[in-house]
């Protein structure tokens, strides 16, 4: 099996984040570098959920430095069979490939998310907008091998076509690949937020959640109801 294939479920369960030597820990929030602000209520650290929550909206944007300005691109990317890291490709027309080796990038997934209004509270307060999202970052290195490219493009391939009735199998030429340049992002660090109104009421969580499905939103509804139902069972 292609080392990075990452849309077997079996693959969640791996430990993750950074690694030192044959040890892999999960980087405290306290700790790390850089962060995105995350008030207690909505910081998640489960690595399986983590894991998870990437695998389910793996179409994310890669950032990083581009001629001394904040370059970004968005792409699907696939979570290497061991976990430590994300691995997709770039078109070799897109500038950013060419100064992105070495660089300490970040790497952005967001999941459903919605605006929440303050009438389907209790009690008064303020509009606010509910989301999940994971930033990843770590260090960029660009690959040009044909054969990995093949797998990364058929892995990538097989994963969406899955749900298909009758999946595409891969068939191009050879010489396409020479249009594109592979990425590799060693993970050294990962912070999870999901800001699902944990801060308020459980009567209040279940009230948004209700008001979500009613507007269509079932999947930051599905998402609040299994927030909610955790800080019930306290």
């Amino acid at each position: 099996m292609p080392w990075y294939l990452s849309y077997r479920s079996s693959q969640i369960s791996k430990a993750f984040a950074l690694h030192t030597g044959d040890a892999i820990v999960c980087r405290p929030q306290a700790a790390a570098k850089k962060i995105m602000y995350i008030p207690k209520y909505f910081e998640i650290t489960d690595k399986q959920e983590i894991l998870a929550f990437i695998e389910a909206n793996s179409f994310g944007q890669i950032i990083s430095s581009v001629d001394n300005r904040t370059f970004a691109t968005h792409l699907p990317f696939l979570i290497s069979a061991d976990n430590r890291q994300l691995i997709g490709h770039l078109a070799k027309q897109n500038p950013q490939w060419k100064s992105i080796s070495g660089q300490e990038v970040l790497i952005t997934f967001q999941g459903p998310h919605d605006y929440i209004s303050p009438s389907w509270y209790s009690s008064p307060s303020v509009p606010t907008w509910n989301y999940q999202a994971v930033h990843v970052y770590g260090k960029c290195r660009i690959f040009d091998s044909a054969d990995r490219l093949k797998q990364v493009v058929d892995s990538l391939a097989a994963k969406y076509e899955a749900g298909f009735e009758q999946p595409w199998q891969p068939e191009y030429r050879a010489s396409m690949l020479q249009a594109i340049v592979g990425m590799e992002i060693e993970i050294t660090d990962i912070q999870c937020k999901y800001k699902l109104n944990q801060n308020r009421p459980i009567q209040d969580q279940l009230e948004v959640a209700r008001q979500l499905k009613t507007r269509g939103s079932a999947m930051l509804s599905e998402a609040m109801l299994k927030a909610s139902g955790k800080a019930a069972n306290g």
